[in-house]
C-alpha cells in the first residue's frame, strides 16, 4: 500500500525591529524588498515605532531571510524579542561626528570664500569634505533605493547636491547636504519622543521579585516566576506581576494601569496588577500571571498593535503621497527643459529651479503627519487608562453625536447602598437596622451584605439570630431575643397580611425614585423598611454636563432594569432619554434606532453583559476593564478605571486629534504648495528648500506630541 507525503504549511507571525526605517520610502524599499521572498503571506509596517509585523509560511521562509530582506533594503532589522547587535549607540555617535565635522568644514568654506577669493580651491576643498562627510548616510540610503529602483529623498537630495555642483554652485551643494544631514538628526531625536512615548510604559514593571519559598526569601527575574509563586512587596516597591494579595494591606497607587489618581486601599482576596506601586504596608501576593500575560503587557501589546493600524485620514494621505511626488519630479523636467527649448532660455538658471523642485518633491512631512499625531495621542491616553484600539476609533470619536449607557455597573457602581431607614412605630431606625443585621448576619445577598455593612459604618450592634432560615425569592425569617423577625421584600409581607395603607404609599415613593425597600416586621407586625439603591458613580452628572458642552446632541439610557430605577436615574443625571427592561437584542435595535436619528452612536457599558451593544455601536467603550480580559480584547475602547470622568476625555481627545492631523496636514500642504510656486519662479534656493522639507517634518512631529498631554 503506497503512502502519501502531505507538506503542512507552517504559518508565523513574527514582528521585527528596524533601525532606519523612518519614512513611508524606506517601507516602499522593504515591500520592493518582500516581493522576492518565496513564502511572505503579509506585513504591515509601524514606521513611528520601527516595526514590522509580518505573516509568513515558516516552512518556506525563515526568519533569517526576512533580515536579510531588510539588510538588502539598506536597513537593519532584528526579531523584537531577541537582544539587537549592539551597534546602535556607536553608529548614532558616528553620525553625529560626521554631522559635526560638515558643519565645520561648511562654516570653514564660507570663510574662505568670503575672505580668500583669490585661492578658491580652498573654498571648494572644504565644501567637498563638508558633502563627504554630511552625504554618507545619504549615500547609503540612497544606494539602496536605486537599487529598488525607488526614488526618495535622498536619491532627491543627491541628485540636487550633484547638480549644483554641475552648475559650479559648490557652495549650494554643500548647504544641501550639511542642513539635509542636520535637519535628519534633529527629526531623529523628535521622533524618537514620540517612538518613546508608549515604550516608557514597559519601564513601569520591575525586573526581579523577592519570592518565598521553602528555603527562604529570594529575588529572581520575573520572566523566571510562574502562576502560583508567593511574592514578597515592601513598602514603596512596584509591583512586579499580576496577582491576589494574600497577606497585609496596603493602599496601592494603581495610575499607571487605570489612570486613577488617588491609592486604593487593598487587602486580602484583592487582585493587584504589575507596573502599580505598593504605599506603605508589605504584601504577600499570589502570582496569577505570568509576565507577558500581565494587565500591562496586554496593554503594551494592544497599544502597539494600535500604532501600527492604519486611520482613514493616513491612508487618503498616503494615496495622495504616490501621486504626488512622480507629479511634482515631472513639473521639474518640464522646468529644466520647456524654457531653454522652446523659449531658448539660459540651460542654468532653468536646471536650478528644477533642482530646487526636486528637494521639495518629498512628501516626508505630509506622510508623517497623520500616524505621529495618532500615536501621541494613543500614548497620553494610555497613560491616563484609556485603552484605544487605534486612529480608526480616536477618528470615529470626533464623530460621535450620541451616546448610550448601560445602567448597572456604568452609571452605577452595580453593588446596593442603604440610601433610608424608615420606623413605622416609635423605636428608633437604628433598632430597625440592628434587627435585620441579626437575620442577615450570614447572609452572602448582596441587599443582606449592603444592610451589614451599614451597620457597621454606623456602630449598630446586632444579637446573633436564631432559627435563621432563608425564604426563596422573598427574605429571610428568625427570631432575635426570643421574638420573631421577618425580614423581607412586599411580595412576603402581603402573603402574611402585614401591610397596610401607610406601608403601600412608602413603597410607592421609593418605587418611583428608582429604590428597592426590605421591609422589617417584629413579632408579626410591620415595624420599618430599609430603602437601598445602586447608586449612581461618583462625576456622573458632571461627565454628563462636559459631554453636552463638548456637542454631544443626545445622552441616553439602555437598561434591562426595571422602569423606576431607570427613570429615577435618568433623570438624577440630567440624560435626554431612558429606555428600561430591554433584552440585549432590543439593546441592539435601540442602537439602530438612536443611529438613524442622530448619526454615529457610542456605547458605555461593561465590556461584558452588553457585548452585543457594544459590538453594533459605531464606538464601543467597555468601562473598568482592568484585569478583565473580554473587556481588553472586544472594546474599541477601554477605560481601565469607572471613573466616568474619562469618557468625555476621550471625545475632547479625539476631536482634538483630528483637529492635531487637519493642522499637521495643512503646515505641510502649504509649505509645499510654497515651496513649489517659489521654486518654479526662482524665488527658492537649494538651501531654503532643504529647510522648508525637514523644517516641516520636524514642526508637525512637535505639533503632534502635544497631544500627549491634552487633558
Amino acid at each position: 500500500m503506497a503512502s502519501t507525503c502531505t507538506v503542512c504549511e507552517l504559518h508565523a507571525e513574527s514582528t521585527f525591529k528596524v533601525e532606519g526605517m523612518d519614512c513611508r520610502d524606506e517601507v516602499v524599499l522593504i515591500e520592493r524588498r518582500f516581493k522576492h521572498l518565496r513564502g511572505l503571506e503579509a506585513f504591515s509596517a509601524d514606521v513611528i515605532g520601527q516595526r514590522l509585523l509580518v505573516q509568513y509560511d515558516a516552512a518556506k521562509l525563515s526568519a533569517s531571510a526576512i533580515t536579510g530582506a531588510v539588510a538588502d533594503a539598506g536597513m537593519r532589522a532584528w526579531l523584537e524579542h531577541e537582544e539587537p547587535i549592539v551597534v546602535g549607540h556607536t553608529a548614532a555617535r558616528r553620525r553625529h561626528l560626521l554631522v559635526c565635522l560638515a558643519a565645520i568644514s561648511f562654516g570653514a568654506g564660507m570663510v574662505l570664500e568670503t575672505f580668500g577669493p583669490a585661492t578658491p580651491w580652498l573654498a571648494r576643498a572644504a565644501y567637498a569634505v563638508t558633502m563627504a562627510a554630511g552625504g554618507t548616510v545619504t549615500v547609503r540610503r540612497a544606494w539602496a533605493a536605486v537599487r529598488a529602483l525607488s526614488l526618495d529623498i535622498n536619491v532627491l537630495m543627491l541628485i540636487a547636491a550633484t547638480g549644483a555642483v554641475i552648475l559650479d554652485q559648490w557652495s549650494e551643494a554643500a548647504a544641501v547636504i550639511v542642513l539635509f544631514a542636520i535637519a535628519q538628526m534633529l527629526e531623529a531625536r523628535t521622533l524618537e519622543r514620540a517612538r518613546h512615548a508608549v515604550g516608557a510604559l514597559l519601564d513601569l514593571s520591575p525586573a526581579d521579585a523577592l519570592v518565598r519559598g521553602p528555603a527562604g526569601e529570594r529575588r529572581i527575574g520575573v520572566d523566571q516566576i510562574a502562576p502560583g509563586a508567593l511574592i514578597v512587596i515592601k513598602p514603596g516597591e512596584k509591583i512586579p506581576l499580576d496577582g491576589e494579595i494574600v497577606a497585609g494591606q496596603s493602599e496601592v497607587n494603581q495610575a499607571p494601569v487605570t489612570g486613577e489618581s488617588l491609592p486604593v486601599d487593598k487587602a486580602p482576596g484583592d487582585d493587584v496588577f504589575a507596573g502599580t506601586i505598593n504605599g506603605r504596608g508589605a504584601l504577600e501576593v499570589r502570582v496569577t500571571r505570568v509576565r507577558r500575560d500581565t494587565t500591562l503587557a496586554r496593554i503594551i501589546h494592544l497599544v502597539e498593535q494600535a500604532q501600527a493600524q492604519r486611520a482613514p485620514a493616513q491612508t487618503l494621505v498616503d494615496r495622495f503621497a504616490r501621486v504626488y511626488t512622480p507629479a511634482v519630479v515631472g513639473i521639474a523636467i518640464l522646468v529644466a527643459t520647456l524654457p531653454p527649448l522652446l523659449g531658448g532660455a539660459a540651460w542654468q538658471p532653468w536646471l536650478y529651479r528644477a533642482l530646487v523642485l526636486l528637494v521639495v518633491s518629498c512628501p516626508c512631512a505630509l506622510v508623517i503627519s497623520t500616524p505621529v499625531s495618532i500615536v501621541a495621542a494613543l500614548a497620553g491616553a494610555a497613560r491616563k487608562g484609556v485603552l484605544i484600539k487605534g486612529g480608526t476609533h480616536l477618528e470615529q470619536a470626533s464623530r460621535v453625536r450620541c451616546i448610550a449607557f448601560d445602567k448597572t455597573g456604568t452609571l452605577t457602581r452595580g453593588t446596593p447602598d442603604v440610601v433610608a431607614v424608615m420606623s413605622f412605630d416609635a423605636r428608633p431606625e437604628r433598632a430597625i437596622v440592628a434587627l435585620a443585621a441579626a437575620i442577615e448576619g450570614r447572609s452572602e445577598h448582596p441587599i443582606g451584605r449592603a444592610i451589614l455593612q451599614y451597620a457597621a459604618a454606623n456602630g449598630i450592634a446586632a444579637l446573633p439570630g436564631d432559627d435563621v432560615r432563608a425564604l426563596a425569592g422573598r427574605g429571610a425569617e428568625g427570631r432575635v431575643g426570643g421574638v420573631s423577625v421577618l425580614v423581607g421584600n412586599h411580595r412576603v409581607f402581603e402573603e402574611r397580611g402585614l401591610c397596610s395603607p401607610d406601608l403601600h404609599w412608602r413603597l410607592d415613593d421609593l418605587t418611583a425614585a428608582g429604590r428597592t425597600a426590605v421591609l422589617v416586621a417584629h413579632d408579626d407586625r410591620a415595624v420599618g423598611l430599609i430603602a437601598v439603591a445602586d447608586q449612581a458613580r461618583e462625576g456622573g452628572r458632571e461627565a454628563i454636563d462636559m459631554l453636552r458642552r463638548q456637542g454631544i446632541e443626545s445622552l441616553v439610557l439602555l437598561t434591562g432594569d426595571s422602569l423606576g430605577p431607570a427613570r429615577a436615574l435618568a433623570e438624577q443625571l440630567g440624560l435626554d432619554e431612558f429606555q428600561a427592561d430591554l433584552l440585549p437584542e432590543q439593546k441592539v435595535a435601540a442602537i439602530a434606532d438612536l443611529r438613524r436619528r442622530f448619526g454615529p452612536v457610542a456605547m458605555v457599558g461593561d465590556g461584558v453583559n452588553d457585548a452585543p451593544a457594544l459590538a453594533s455601536a459605531d464606538l464601543g467603550l467597555a468601562m473598568g476593564a482592568a484585569g478583565t480580559d473580554a473587556a481588553l480584547e472586544t472594546a474599541d475602547v477601554a477605560l481601565m478605571a469607572d471613573r466616568l470622568l474619562e469618557i468625555p476625555y476621550l471625545f475632547r481627545l479625539g476631536r482634538a486629534t483630528v483637529r492635531n492631523i487637519r493642522v499637521n496636514l495643512a503646515i505641510s500642504l502649504i509649505m509645499k504648495a510654497a515651496f513649489v510656486a517659489l521654486a518654479v519662479t526662482g524665488m527658492a534656493t537649494l538651501w531654503m528648500a532643504v529647510v522648508a522639507d525637514t523644517g516641516a517634518s520636524i514642526i508637525v512631529i512637535a505639533n503632534a506630541l502635544r497631544l500627549r498631554r491634552a487633558g
